[in-house]
C-alpha cells in the first residue's frame, strides 16, 4: 500500500480508501466485515462512510452502514487501526427522512452524536458536509442554474463554529467538504483564514474519474494551492469503467442494473468513451478497472481514492490498482480519448 496524509495534519492514510455505501443494501453484514478484514490486512487504513448510507437511501435503512461498521469495531477491537470518515447529509429529497433543518447547530450536533453511537466510537477522524445546503451544481448537474429558487442564508461562519466546538469536545478531529464547488470551497477556506479560531476544511470529496474530470477545472488549482486534498469518489463511475456494462446483457446484481436512475455515466457519449478506454486497456494488457483507478492514483491533487465493491473479487482488483504503473503510452492514450470526448458524465 502507498500512503499520504490528510493535509495540514499528521494523520497518515492509505492512498486507497475503503468506500462503504453498498453495505446494508447490496452487501450484508458478513460481506461488510469480510471487506473490512481484507482491506485492513492489505494496508487500507482509511474507511469512508455517511449517515445517508446505504444508497439509494431509504427511511427503513437509515444509517445501517454505520451500524455495520460499529459492530465490526466492537467485534475486532480495530478502531485504533482505522482512520474513519463520515458525513452529515445535506437537505433535499434524498434526505427528507433524516431531517429538514440543514446544517443548523442542532442538526450538526445531533448528526455527530448519532454517528458516534452507531459507529460505537468516541470520535470521528474526518467529518464532512455531504453536499451543500445552497442551490448549486452537484450530483450530475453540469452547470449552475442562476434562476433556481435559493432561500439559503450564508451560515458558513455558524457551521464552522459548531464544528469547532465539536472538535474541542473531542468528538471529531478534522473537517472536510463533499460535492462542493470552487466558490463554496474558497468561501469555507477564507472564513477560517479571516477567523483563525475556526477550523479549516482539510479535504474535499468529489467525483473524479475518466468520464468526469471536471475537478481539474477550478478545483484542482484550489486543491494544490490551498492544500485541500481530493478524496475521489466514483473513480469507476458506478462501475461503468470496469467495462461490465458493455455487454448485451448487463450484469444482474450490478448497481446500474438494480437502480436504473443511477445513469449519469451511461449516456451515449459516456458509453462511447468507455468503449474507447476499454480498447486502450485491452491493447496494453491491462484490466480496465485497474487502468481507470491507477489513473486517478497518479493525480497530483489526490489525497485518497475511494473504492467500493460488492464482491471480494472486485475488492481485490480495486485495491490491487495501487501497484499498477501506467506507461507514458497509456497516459497519452487516455488524454487522446479525453480530448475527443471530454467529461461526458459530469
Amino acid at each position: 500500500m502507498k500512503y499520504t496524509r490528510i493535509p495540514h495534519t499528521d494523520i497518515r492514510i492509505s492512498k486507497i480508501c475503503l468506500g462503504t455505501m453498498t453495505w446494508g443494501r447490496q452487501n450484508n453484514e458478513d460481506d461488510a466485515h469480510e471487506q473490512m478484514d481484507y482491506a485492513l490486512d492489505e494496508g487500507v487504513n482509511f474507511f469512508d462512510t455517511a449517515e445517508l448510507y446505504p444508497v439509494p437511501a431509504k427511511k427503513e435503512l437509515y444509517a445501517v452502514t454505520e451500524e455495520l461498521i460499529g459492530n465490526w469495531f466492537k467485534k475486532t477491537g480495530n478502531r485504533d487501526k482505522v482512520v474513519l470518515a463520515s458525513k452529515i447529509a445535506g437537505p433535499g429529497h434524498a434526505a427528507n427522512h433524516i431531517r429538514s433543518t440543514g446544517f443548523s447547530k442542532e442538526s450538526i450536533i445531533s448528526a455527530v452524536e448519532g454517528s458516534l453511537k452507531r459507529l460505537q466510537t468516541d470520535y470521528i477522524d474526518l467529518y464532512q458536509l455531504h453536499w451543500p445546503e445552497r442551490n448549486t451544481n452537484y450530483f450530475g448537474q453540469r452547470g449552475y442554474n442562476a434562476h433556481a429558487v435559493d432561500v439559503w442564508d450564508d451560515n458558513i461562519h455558524q457551521v464552522l463554529e459548531t464544528l469547532r466546538d465539536l472538535i474541542a469536545e473531542g468528538k471529531i478531529r478534522h473537517v472536510g467538504l463533499s460535492n462542493e464547488t470552487p466558490w463554496g470551497t474558497m468561501r469555507y477556506l477564507e472564513e477560517s483564514k479571516v477567523h483563525q479560531s475556526l477550523p479549516r476544511m482539510m479535504t474535499i470529496q468529489n467525483p473524479y474519474n475518466l468520464l468526469n474530470r471536471l475537478f481539474e477545472v477550478g478545483l484542482s488549482e484550489i486543491s494544490m494551492r490551498e492544500q485541500i486534498g481530493l478524496l475521489a469518489y466514483s473513480p469507476l463511475g458506478f462501475g461503468t469503467l470496469s467495462g461490465k456494462y458493455l455487454t448485451e446483457i448487463p450484469p444482474r446484481k450490478a448497481r446500474v442494473t438494480l437502480f436504473p436512475n443511477y445513469n449519469r455515466y451511461s449516456n451515449d457519449n459516456a458509453v462511447a468513451a468507455t468503449e474507447q478506454y476499454a480498447q486502450l486497456a485491452k491493447e496494453h494488457g491491462l484490466s480496465m478497472a485497474q487502468m481507470a483507478l491507477a489513473f486517478v492514483n497518479t493525480r497530483p491533487f489526490l489525497t485518497s481514492n475511494i473504492i467500493g465493491a460488492t464482491s471480494m473479487e472486485q475488492l481485490k482488483e480495486n485495491i490491487g490498482s495501487i501497484d499498477v504503473d501506467l506507461s507514458d503510452e497509456v497516459l497519452e492514450g487516455i488524454e487522446e480519448i479525453h480530448n475527443a470526448i471530454p467529461n461526458p458524465a459530469p
